[in-house]
C-alpha cells in the first residue's frame, strides 16, 4: 500500500488528468444536454403538422431522425437553424391511430426525445423515447411523462459544465460558513427565473444570456484566485449577493433546456417543480463530491491544497474566458 506522499502525488496526478479531459470536453458539452422533441398537430382529419426539433452538438447534427408510418409522406419540408437548434417542420396525411414512430438512430446517442401528439378526436399522445426504447405505439395511450423532467434537470446541471464551474467558484470562494447560505441564495434566484421565464413567458435572448454566464465564470475565478492570495473583495463579505444576482442570470440559462420543448399540458408547475428538483440533486452531488475530495486531499497532504486550488482557480477562469469569447464571436461574428 503506498504511503500518504505517494497517495496524494497519485491523487495529485489524478485531478490533473480529470482538468485536461474537462478543458477537451467542455467546450463542446456546455449547455448542450437537451432532449429532441417531436410534435405532431392534427389540423384536419388525417392532416398533421410537424415539428421535428433536435440539438445541434459542437456545429453537428445528431444523426437521428423521426421515422413515421409508411404511407405519411413528408410535404412542404423546410429546415431552420435558430441557435445550437436544428427545426424541421413538414405536413403529412395518413392515419397516424395505427402503427408506431420511431426516433431512427437514438439507439446510437445519449439523447431521449419528446414526443408529443395532438389529436382532434380521441386521446392525445405524450411520451419520452429514450435510446433503449425508441418507438412509440400509436394504439397505447400514454400518460404525461413528468417525471422525465427530474432526470433532465439532473443531467443538465451535471453535464453543463459551465454550470458546475460556476458551483465550483462558489465553493472556492467562500468560506466554509458562508457556503450553505450562498448555494442557497444562488438556488433561489435561478429557480424565480426559471419559474418565471417557462411559466410567466420573461425572456432574455439567448446570446447575451450564455455570454454574460460565462463572463459570471471568469469573474469567480479571478474572486476565488483573490482569496487565495489574501486580498479583501466585496464578493467575499457578501458572495450571497453575488451568487444571488448571477443565479438570476443562469435561471434563463435553465430555461433554455426546456424552450425547446415546453412542458406537459395540465401539469406544468409539476413538471417544472421536477425538472427544478432534479437540478438542486445534481447541484448538491456535485458539491457533496467536491467537498468530499478536498477533505481526503487535506487529510492526506494538506500542504497540496493551495497549489489545488491555485490550479481550479485559474482553470475555471480560463474556461469561462474561453466561452465568453467564443460565444461573442459566435453572436456577433458567426464564428
Amino acid at each position: 500500500m503506498p504511503n500518504r506522499s505517494g497517495l496524494a502525488r497519485w491523487l495529485a496526478a489524478c485531478l490533473a488528468g480529470v482538468a485536461a479531459w474537462l478543458m477537451m470536453a467542455a467546450p463542446a458539452a456546455a449547455h448542450e444536454v437537451r432532449p429532441a422533441y417531436l410534435e405532431v398537430i392534427e389540423t384536419a382529419p388525417g392532416t398533421y403538422d410537424v415539428t421535428w426539433k433536435q440539438p445541434v452538438l459542437d456545429g453537428r447534427r445528431l444523426k437521428i431522425d423521426p421515422v413515421f408510418p409508411e404511407a405519411c409522406a413528408r410535404e412542404g419540408e423546410y429546415v431552420a437553424s435558430p441557435g445550437g437548434t436544428l427545426v424541421q417542420r413538414w405536413t403529412t396525411r395518413c392515419n397516424l391511430n395505427v402503427g408506431e414512430i420511431r426516433i431512427d438512430g437514438l439507439e446510437r446517442t445519449l439523447t431521449d426525445a419528446f414526443v408529443r401528439i395532438d389529436r382532434l378526436e380521441g386521446d392525445d399522445l405524450e411520451a419520452v423515447l429514450r435510446p433503449s426504447s425508441p418507438v412509440l405505439d400509436l394504439t397505447v395511450p400514454t400518460g404525461a411523462p413528468v417525471a422525465a423532467y427530474f432526470r433532465i434537470g439532473v443531467e443538465h446541471i451535471i453535464f453543463g459544465w459551465d454550470h458546475l464551474l460556476f458551483v465550483l467558484g462558489m465553493v472556492l470562494l467562500v468560506r466554509p460558513r458562508q457556503l450553505l447560505l450562498t448555494l442557497t441564495a444562488f438556488t433561489v434566484a435561478h429557480s424565480i427565473t426559471l419559474a418565471a421565464a417557462t411559466l410567466g413567458g420573461i425572456t432574455l435572448p439567448g446570446p447575451p444570456v450564455e455570454i454574460t454566464i460565462a463572463m459570471s465564470i471568469a469573474l469567480l475565478g479571478a474572486e476565488a484566485m483573490h482569496r487565495i492570495k489574501g486580498w479583501d473583495t466585496l464578493s467575499q463579505h457578501i458572495p450571497w449577493a453575488i451568487a444571488f444576482g448571477f443565479g438570476l442570470i443562469h435561471g434563463f440559462g435553465f430555461a433554455g433546456a426546456l424552450s425547446e420543448i415546453g412542458l406537459p399540458k395540465g401539469a406544468e408547475a409539476l413538471a417544472l417543480l421536477l425538472f427544478n428538483v432534479g437540478v438542486e440533486a445534481g447541484q448538491v452531488l456535485f458539491v457533496s463530491v467536491v467537498l468530499a475530495a478536498a477533505f481526503i486531499v487535506h487529510k492526506l497532504a494538506a500542504g497540496r491544497m493551495v497549489p489545488v486550488r491555485v490550479g481550479l482557480a485559474y482553470f475555471i477562469g480560463f474556461m469561462g474566458s474561453y466561452w465568453a469569447i467564443e460565444r461573442i464571436a459566435g453572436a456577433f461574428f458567426g464564428v
